[in-house]
């Protein structure tokens, strides 16, 4: 072992021990252990939807999926007042449908849809550079809702509880009978 290694090795073991216990933490306290920026770039903690039914969305402003906005601002108004939310988390990981800027998304989303639920900061939901978010979504939380993102618009139901419960593909739109049910479900 070189001298440098031997000085640093130390050094670099608590690095990693704590990388080790600060994945331990946030993994530990499940959905709400996550802080991500809103849309406008302020830190917008997870734990702020404690008790709430939620709907989390990874979307695009320039796919075949897009018109699905209007569809989740029904449900967000339909629902919002039993404790419901929607968090849209905006990705270019897919055909880079996604290339504006978050003021440009805010934008876009506002005047095109009337989106007034909870938007984040864009994101990458699948690679090298998944968020953490979406690594916790895609590989912990349950047989049949975990794997990779396939596209825009994958939705997962989250209960009061932080518990992720359902996972909805694109195609199946927000005001469907599947997720509309689901949704009054967890509300009850």
């Amino acid at each position: 072992m070189s001298s440098f290694l031997k000085k640093h090795m130390a050094q670099y073991l608590l690095i990693g021990a704590l990388l080790t216990m600060t994945t331990s933490l946030v993994a530990g306290s499940g959905l709400y252990g996550f802080t991500l920026n809103s849309i406008d770039g302020k830190p917008a903690p997870l734990a702020d939807y404690k008790g709430k039914v939620v709907l989390i969305v990874n979307v695009a402003s320039r796919c075949g999926y897009t018109p699905q906005y209007s569809a989740l601002e029904a449900i967000y108004e339909k629902y919002k007042g039993q404790g419901f939310v929607i968090l849209g988390f905006p990705a270019n990981n897919f055909g880079a449908q996604e290339p504006g800027t978050n003021e440009e998304i805010k934008t876009f989303c506002s005047r095109k849809y009337n989106v007034s639920f909870p938007m984040y900061s864009k994101i990458s939901v699948k690679g090298d550079d998944q968020a953490p978010l979406y690594a916790y979504l895609t590989k912990e939380t349950g047989t049949g809702i975990a794997g990779d993102i396939k596209w825009n618009f994958t939705k997962f139901l989250v209960d009061r509880n932080g518990n992720v419960v359902q996972r909805f593909e694109p195609g199946v739109t927000p005001d469907s009978k599947d997720v509309t049910e689901a949704i009054e479900k967890q509300l009850k």
